[in-house]
């Protein structure tokens, strides 16, 4: 009889196990595409990438989409944190993972940003569509559209949740646009990304992304998991000045994926700009609503229609989604291992400082173009005792439908025994010559201080204005000058002198980024009831937008708009 030693038996297994190594690495049915990018949120330079222009499918990385629509929504008022959606049939029986929602329950907007965020729950995900779409097909055309407004042109969404369907597409470079735009344009609610854990009725969830509070500076923002994916990331890392967006998509496994993801972090933070230099991400068609602002940020983008960009896939007819169980039960898990733990970043965490600058006093009397140009104060040193200085402020009359009126001339004065200078009064433009009116008395202009919260023009029994504006001649009124280009808006009240209050706070508190700029108050009527939105003019798009990311990180409410 033939006999096997052990080491031809050892040997013979071994040489077994490796050819069926090599041909499970080889058989691209057994793992998902790869992709990868790095990009410099600063400067918006690639700093490393691979296939970044592949589609890829996106899996639970579309709730990021969906989150960007909902956080529209409490931007422009229309939700609300504590508001409560309505769960269907259809949200309740969708595949795991999710929060077990019950059909006819309710779910509030808070604790569903909070389950996609954490648990990718995708009931949470389907009863926000509902809430915004109608149905969840309708919101995907929203999902779709919005995307292609930002410029994510590869990208096209077919579901709210990101569950297989093999017509929702994406790019590693689409989806890195829309971890930079969400961040930037909703930095009070990116910060829910950074949520490591919350409690829901009673049972404490806890977020699938590994990366948060064991990688130096990360806050976010979102995994994603299905066979035909992989384990997908895409993450947000803020070091002192630094500033990376990541995306790796088709990981082998989340342990895998993090993996990559700290190598990658490590390899190119030191490569990052200290300074910003790229433009904030707008979306084309912008169109931002100002009939009557009824809350500050309530300009809602409306892009227009197009046709969602076909994928390079087969024309055949698209099969029904096949749901897969536990599609990201598997990543609570991963990274199990005992690691560093630091805090966890935000973006809004270290406002820039002030720019210490000696005072200055202002010129008793100055022409027209020099009292614009007192706007452009040096910052008052911080600690300074110095008094705030008021800000000059013009107000513009608007009426329903119309241009800006013209405003005319009016002396003021800046305190007690100073001299008076030209500031502007709020008019209406005159239809026919007027006779000439008396020259109104001085003003005194009170010292500015910031209000508690931001108040806007939605108030409740506040009576409006009853003094009636003081018409001027057409001649000098034809002199006058309207604002054009971009303005930043930080508020809408019912008193003229609390938009100038707010003006010249706001003006203290970001003085080096409003530098030229100039503050103007503007009367529109709603319903009968006068209001003053407070404005800052003179600033070009870029400056604008700066300007208003700076605010918003520092807590106060604003929005940059073309007038």
């Amino acid at each position: 009889m033939l006999r096997i030693g052990t080491g031809a038996r050892h040997g013979l297994r071994w040489g077994f196990l490796a050819v069926a190594a090599v041909w499970l690495t080889t058989n691209p049915t057994q793992a998902a595409p790869y992709a990868d990018i790095v990009v410099d949120a600063n400067s918006g330079t690639v700093l490393h990438s691979t296939n970044p222009d592949a589609l890829r499918h996106p899996a639970s990385l579309a709730k990021i989409m969906t989150l960007y629509l909902l956080f529209e929504q409490l931007e422009g008022g229309k939700l609300k944190l504590d508001s409560d959606l309505k769960v269907s049939a259809e949200a309740a029986g969708q595949s795991p993972t999710k929060l077990g929602l019950k059909p006819g329950s309710t779910l509030k907007v808070e604790d569903a940003i909070k389950g996609m965020v954490t648990r990718s729950a995708n009931d949470a995900a389907v009863v926000v569509a509902e809430a915004i779409g109608g149905d969840e097909d309708e919101f995907a055309k929203l999902m779709t559209r919005k995307a292609q407004s930002l410029g994510m042109s590869r990208t096209v969404y077919k579901n709210a949740s990101g569950l297989p369907d093999d017509d929702q597409v994406t790019t590693a470079r689409d989806q890195a646009l829309l971890g930079r735009a969400i961040q930037e344009r909703f930095p009070r609610y990116y910060k829910y990304f950074s949520t490591r854990s919350f409690n829901f009725r009673g049972q404490s969830i806890g977020n699938h992304n590994n990366l948060l509070g064991r990688v130096e500076g990360v806050d976010g923002i979102k995994t994603g998991y299905i066979s035909a994916s992989g384990f997908n990331l895409v993450t947000s890392v803020h070091r002192g000045n630094r500033y990376l967006v990541a995306v790796v998509m088709g990981g082998s496994s989340a342990g895998s994926r993090d993996s990559r993801m700290r190598e990658l972090i490590s390899d190119k933070i030191a490569q990052a700009s200290t300074k910003r230099t790229a433009s904030m991400i707008a979306e084309t068609g912008e169109a931002a609503d100002r009939s009557g602002e009824t809350k500050l940020a309530q300009a809602q983008i409306k892009p227009e229609p197009k046709k969602p960009a076909k994928p390079a896939t087969k024309a055949k007819a698209k099969p029904e989604p096949k749901p897969e169980p536990q599609a990201e039960a598997d990543e609570e898990a991963a990274d199990s291992k005992d690691e560093p733990k630091f805090a966890v970043a935000s973006i809004s965490s270290t406002p820039a400082p002030l720019v210490s600058a000696p005072a200055q006093n202002v010129p008793a009397q100055k022409t027209p173009a020099a009292a614009r140009k007192s706007t452009e104060q040096p910052a008052i040193a911080a600690g300074s005792m110095e008094p705030i200085r008021p800000v000059l402020i013009k107000t513009l009359a608007v009426r329903a439908g119309g241009q800006p009126a013209s405003v005319a001339p009016l002396q003021v004065y800046q305190g007690a025994s100073s001299a008076p200078v030209e500031a502007a009064q709020s008019i209406p433009a005159p239809a026919t010559a007027a006779k000439r009116e008396p020259a109104p008395e001085p003003v005194p202009i009170a010292a500015p201080v910031a209000p508690a919260a931001m108040r806007v023009a939605e108030v409740d029994n506040v009576p409006a204005p009853t003094a009636p504006p003081t018409p001027v001649p057409a001649a000098q009124a034809a002199k006058a000058q309207t604002h054009s280009g971009w303005v930043i808006q930080v508020g809408a009240y019912h008193a003229e002198q609390e938009a100038k209050e707010r003006l010249s706070a706001v003006q203290t508190k970001a003085a080096k980024m409003l530098t030229g700029a100039d503050p103007f108050t503007e009367v529109f009527d709603k319903g009968g009831t006068t209001y003053y939105r407070a404005r800052f003019a003179g600033l070009d798009r870029d400056k604008a937008e700066a300007a208003c990311k700076y605010l918003k990180r520092n807590d106060v409410e604003c929005v940059a708009i073309k007038n």
